[in-house]
């Protein structure tokens, strides 16, 4: 016990906590994951309170050391939370559960989560055996009545498995799956929070692999789901779900070294990707969605062929639509649905310009205004997408996709830091100097001015002003 206070006494948060209720600390008890993380030597970024008096009160006081805010989080629970100034971590404050502390423990989901530590002098109450479980690697629920408190709770069970790097006994995960369905009751805010943690976690292979075998992803992604036991052609060498998850794995292993594929250029791909996006996530971590959900649009689109082969005729679009719709049913913003949807769209391009080696310019143009804004990532996505389709002579075809997507994602990281080229004159300038009128054929005319512009055709006013004049004599004749 000593050596776990001693382990809370390195973590700011708790001192900063033990700093501000100093002289207060009667009824005052640290409760859950900041015990947890330094039982697991983890870095605390969170410390939970379980308080006899007024929880408003405490978390003005650690606010006001702290130097953050604090405001309510439950109305009916009169809970409340407060942060330090630099948003880095949370102290939330509860009343205590029940007349006892031992009472609150046994409401709350998890043996290793129902442990408290007075704040003051004292002994850790440990009633359900969460340091034991800790030590042992197992992550246990208290009851069936956890799951019934909280329908998230069955997620949050994958979540925590992933990261702290434990496994539930044979009892949790029978538990487990008879609750599974009903997670989402929860709000689709707090299904996509758990899910999201599981993405971003190194383990995020182990803990997609406990929600599939616990019906976890059934329930949150059955787009997913659905994806197993779909067969594909001889190009393949694993159904469709495994083929996703093998593509997760291949992006995981590029992403970790990016130089292999990128050379030169790794490190202006590890900025792109690094740039926050949406919903707490940057760029490179929702691509792992991406990842996930590039193929969701098989099963709706297979076909065969008369001599046998399987076909996904347009999966790359129906993905993008159903990517919509289950990006709306999550909540998440319109940013991350819009780019989830661009990596499945686009994800097919670069691999059919494979055979189109030495790539002219304009071909080079017209990918990345096809996939713009996610060209950059597409590149790096298709990468783990050929990686990943190891059938019959693969080799050779993973050899030249990786080795034209270094030569395409030089000319991406440009594009994305300039911009489109500029054609040497505006619309209004080529409106005047041709005779029309603003509209629709000026700006085709633009569109292909642009394209010249990045080919090299157009250099000058005058190249500009002849090639437009050329095009709409052709389109006269």
């Amino acid at each position: 016990m000593n050596s776990l206070r001693a382990a809370l006494e390195g973590e700011a948060p708790y001192r900063t906590v033990r700093e501000a209720l100093g002289g207060a600390e009667e009824g005052v008890w640290v409760v859950g994951g900041a015990l947890r993380d330094a039982s697991l030597g983890r870095p605390v970024v969170d410390v939970d309170l379980a308080v006899t008096g007024s929880p408003e009160e405490i978390a003005r006081r650690v606010a006001r050391s702290a130097g953050g805010p604090f405001f309510p989080l439950s109305e009916a629970f009169g809970a409340w939370r407060a942060m330090d100034r630099a948003r880095h971590w949370v102290c939330d404050v509860s009343s205590l559960g029940g007349q006892t502390i031992e009472e609150d423990l046994a409401k709350r989901d998890f043996s290793v989560n129902a442990m408290a530590l007075p704040l003051g002098e004292g002994e850790l109450v440990d009633p359900l055996g969460g340091l034991a479980d800790l030590d042992r690697g197992v992550l246990r629920v208290l009851s069936k009545e956890a799951y019934a408190a909280d329908p998230l709770r069955p997620l949050r069970l994958a979540r925590l498995a992933t990261q702290l790097e434990l496994e539930p006994d044979s009892h949790t995960e029978e538990l487990t799956r008879r609750a599974a369905n009903r997670v989402t009751e929860a709000s689709p805010e707090r299904i996509f929070a758990e899910l999201r943690r599981i993405l971003i976690d190194p383990r995020v292979l182990n803990g997609l692999g406990m929600a599939d075998r616990l019906g976890l992803t059934a329930a949150i992604l059955p787009e997913l789901h659905a994806l197993h036991g779909v067969q594909q052609s001889h190009f393949h060498h694993l159904d469709v779900h495994d083929h996703t998850l093998e593509v997760l794995r291949e992006w995981l292993e590029l992403e970790r070294d990016l130089e292999r594929v990128f050379g030169t250029h790794a490190g202006r791909v590890r900025d792109v990707l690094d740039e926050p996006l949406a919903n707490d996530l940057t760029r490179g971590q929702a691509l792992r969605l991406g990842a996930l959900l590039h193929d969701i649009g098989k099963p709706a689109s297979r076909g065969q062929r008369p001599d046998g082969r399987v076909t996904f005729i347009g999966h790359d679009s129906i993905g993008a639509g159903m990517i919509g719709d289950l990006c709306r049913r999550l909540r998440t913003s319109e940013r991350l649905r819009e780019y989830l949807a661009g990596l499945a769209r686009h994800h097919l391009v670069l691999g059919f310009m494979v055979h189109e080696r030495p790539l002219e310019r304009r071909t080079v143009y017209r990918y990345l205004t096809a996939c713009q804004p996610v060209e950059v990532e597409v590149t790096a996505l298709s990468c783990a997408d050929r990686a990943a389709t190891r059938g019959r002579g693969s080799d050779r075809g993973i050899a030249a996709h990786l080795d034209l997507a270094a030569e395409l994602m030089r000319e991406c990281l440009h594009w994305r830091a300039a911009g489109p080229p500029r054609p040497p004159l505006r619309g209004d300038e080529l409106a005047g100097e041709l005779g029309i009128a603003p509209g629709p054929q000026v700006g085709a005319l633009l569109e292909r001015l642009e394209e010249a512009s990045f080919t090299g055709e157009v250099r000058t006013r005058e190249d500009a002003l002849a090639l437009a004049r050329r095009l709409r004599q052709d389109l006269a004749t």
